[in-house]
């Protein structure tokens, strides 16, 4: 991927259209080998963005889904103690023998070498960000949503975002032969630390201009005519503007636009678009707000 416009063109390919600006930030953090921190509203497509990504370079793709309460041992690694116990069963005749008649203290010496191996790579359970790390082929992580887990998680990706390794205490430093892409995302439901943001280039991904959303709507809605999908789509740029409990996505757009076109709706005043109104949006205060402004809209428009 030599430059933006390639990029670009790429993840066009993979179904995603990105503006300029979105796709030189994704470019440079290719080409310097930086995280990027892609920040924006819920339902903007920046876990598509993800997906694009390792599509468009043949990259493998790897999630992980942050939440509250979220530790190492469920995002790095954790040991298959059910494992060690096995063998340790299997080998108890082995360890038996090779203690028998010493000292408590020449059996512990004696079993020093026995416990470093039971911590083993073979009885390490690799999580998401363990296995990006040392993946012997290219990948794309994604850490989804990072703002839902603790504040204090952060200090666990710390080392990954800049040296792109983790270290184990039992084993060392990790790393794998390619320098996975990571991308992380936030909704904004808290801020980021300072350490992460320094360690990340940053994009911002809001919703999309009625054009761009548009052009979305008719590659992902067979058989939709250009006139619904216009009016479809600044009818929901204006209903974002509106103080709802939440605003439609572009998913949600485009489910709407698939569940009128499935009725045999053709305009945007048709009852197939005031009876799918839930595909739009989720909340019921929300729905009677949609319901009321598409009744205004319809009139002016049609």
């Amino acid at each position: 991927m030599n430059d933006v416009r390639a990029l670009v063109a790429a993840l066009d390919a993979a179904d995603y259209l990105a503006d300029d600006r979105l796709a030189m930030a994704v470019f440079l953090a290719m080409k310097l080998e930086r995280p990027l921190l892609v920040e924006g509203p819920a339902g903007v497509g920046k876990t598509d963005l993800a997906r694009a990504v390792a599509a468009a370079t043949g990259r493998t793709f790897l999630r992980l889904q942050c939440y509250e309460g979220l530790d190492e041992s469920r995002a790095i690694y954790d040991w298959d103690y059910a494992k060690q116990i096995l063998y340790t069963q299997l080998l108890r005749d082995t360890v038996r023998d090779k203690v028998e008649g010493q000292s408590l203290t020449s059996a512990m010496d004696a079993l020093g070498d026995a416990n470093v191996a039971f911590f083993d790579r073979r009885f390490l359970i690799e999580r998401p960000l363990l296995k990006a790390v040392t993946s012997a082929t290219p990948v794309v992580l994604l850490v989804d949503e990072v703002d839902r887990a603790d504040p204090e998680f952060e200090a666990l990706l710390l080392e990954l975002l800049a040296e792109r390794q983790v270290t184990i205490p039992e084993l060392g430093t990790l790393r794998g032969p390619h320098a996975p892409l990571v991308l992380l995302t936030t909704n904004g439901t808290r801020e980021m630390t300072d350490a992460l943001r320094r360690r990340c280039l940053h994009a911002f991904v809001d919703y999309p201009a009625p054009s761009r959303e548009l052009a979305i709507v008719l590659r992902r809605v067979p058989g939709i005519s250009e006139r619904l999908a216009e009016h479809l789509t600044r009818f929901v740029a204006e209903l974002r503007e509106r103080e709802l409990r939440k605003a439609p996505s572009i998913a949600e757009t485009v489910d709407w636009a698939k569940s009128i076109v499935l009725l045999g709706g053709s305009a945007i005043d048709s009852a197939a678009a005031r009876d799918t109104l839930a595909a739009l949006v989720k909340h019921e205060e929300d729905r009677d707000q949609a319901a009321t402004a598409l009744e205004k809209f319809a009139k002016k428009n049609v």
